[in-house]
């Protein structure tokens, strides 16, 4: 088992969204350590947040286990053109899809394209998230209450409401939740309260899903060092991150994309409105 950087960080902020390049320690996406066994052979798969994070270290690993990739992103240029090079790399396609997920006509673009070029899709990732820090409900601004749901809850419904039809049986939606879900953290509430929500939308898709063969489940991260971290928490906290639970230390986004891979595959047929968490030892009830 490999050792992973440890708290103490040394205290950084960037601004929203933020760049995996700049964090100190570089995470870790499985650039060097994600070996594929093509169990998404041919597979289509869309991915939101791709550029970095859990989105870029699921990207490499669907791109490794043999799928095309359409990764979706805000505006980090750099990030995602690395992470592109990294899919083609693996001698599968990439498109890309620059652009703010909270419009809803971005969204279904996103979708109508990847389909049109990639013939269909059978995999959608939606992972993007945006959050910001708050220690007092007064101090939530009403648009930024009004962005998170944007980002992480409409998006969400217009894609899969997009990417749907064009997914045969056998399709899989993962939805990226968050121990937040379970154990909301109050300087969080905007952001834990769409991630509650995703995980019941995500319930109920299953079985709205179920009879025409799709399946749709929800990956649950605790603490994961990506640049949501820096460029949203207070320095000091930054250096701290995740040294309050079991393992004492965060996720590296690597240590996420085995359970989207799982997910994903064929073999996972009959998982459907399963939470998968990955906490590093805390538990969700």
């Amino acid at each position: 088992m490999r050792d992973y950087p440890k708290p103490p960080f040394p205290e950084q902020q960037q601004d929203l969204p933020g760049s995996f390049a700049r964090m100190d320690p570089v995470p870790d996406h499985g650039e060097e350590s994600w070996r594929g066994a093509n169990r998404l052979d041919g597979m289509k798969a869309i991915i939101t947040g791709g550029d970095s994070g859990i989105g870029r270290a699921v990207a490499i690993a669907f791109a490794r286990e043999g799928a095309d990739v359409a990764l979706s992103y805000l505006d980090e240029t750099e990030d995602a053109k690395s992470t592109a090079q990294l899919i083609r790399d693996a001698g599968r396609q990439c498109l890309v899809f620059p652009g703010d997920i909270a419009d809803p006509d971005h969204c279904r673009r996103i979708v109508s394209d990847t389909a049109e070029a990639f013939g269909g899709i059978d995999i959608l990732v939606n992972n993007a998230a945006h959050q910001r820090t708050f220690d007092r409900i007064e101090d939530i601004p009403d648009e930024e209450w009004r962005k998170t749901f944007a980002v992480n809850i409409d998006a969400m419904f217009h894609l899969t409401k997009a990417a749907v039809p064009h997914m045969k049986k056998g399709g899989s939606i993962i939805n990226t939740a968050s121990i937040n879900a379970d154990d909301p953290s109050p300087n969080l509430l905007a952001y834990a309260t769409t991630k509650g929500a995703i995980q019941n939308f995500t319930m109920g898709l299953a079985q709205m899903l179920a009879e025409r063969g799709i399946r749709a489940n929800v990956v649950a991260p605790g603490p994961v060092w990506t640049p949501l971290i820096p460029a949203s928490m207070d320095p000091e906290k930054v250096s701290k991150f995740g040294e309050n639970y079991p393992m004492k230390r965060p996720a590296q986004p690597v240590e996420l994309a085995s359970a989207y891979v799982m997910l994903a595959e064929p073999m996972s047929s009959y998982v459907s409105g399963a939470t998968i968490a990955v906490t590093g030892g805390k538990p969700m009830i």
